[in-house]
């Protein structure tokens, strides 16, 4: 009596379970990269205003801090510098939002400043970032 031969089994890769893998990391790393923002500014005390929005275009965020310190972008700066490095934005074609962090607790004489150096660079479109007023 003949046997038959064993057939031997191909190893073969098994597609479902690959494509269930990558998408779990797809959506684990989609999850990630929302949670992740973009600080730009120094951690200053923002006074609360029950109207404020998020939607603004590219932006620059200057902060004043209590004792009148100004960072641009986390870069502290002088008033001349600030218009220089302002000016060298819209040289290359740029016009910015500008933010404005001040601390509740910034000289309204100094902000005023700020902003009136932010004026002088041609610059129109600012913003005073506030909290919301919790209910």
């Amino acid at each position: 009596m003949r046997l038959p031969a064993a057939v031997k089994k191909k190893a073969r890769i098994e597609i479902i379970p690959m494509i269930d893998t990558m998408f779990f990391l797809l959506v684990f790393f989609m999850i990630a990269t929302l949670s992740m923002t973009l600080q730009k500014g120094m951690p200053v005390n923002l006074p609360t205003a029950s109207s404020t929005t998020d939607d603004l275009p590219e932006q620059v965020t200057l902060s004043i801090s209590k004792n009148g310190d100004v960072h641009f972008n986390k870069d502290p700066v002088t008033l001349e510098e600030l218009e220089a490095r302002l000016d060298g934005l819209l040289y290359y074609g740029e016009e910015p939002a500008v933010v404005i962090n001040a601390d509740k607790a910034a000289s309204h004489g100094h902000v005023v400043k700020v902003m009136d150096s932010v004026r002088k660079t041609g610059i129109l479109n600012m913003a005073i970032a506030t909290e919301p007023e919790s209910e």
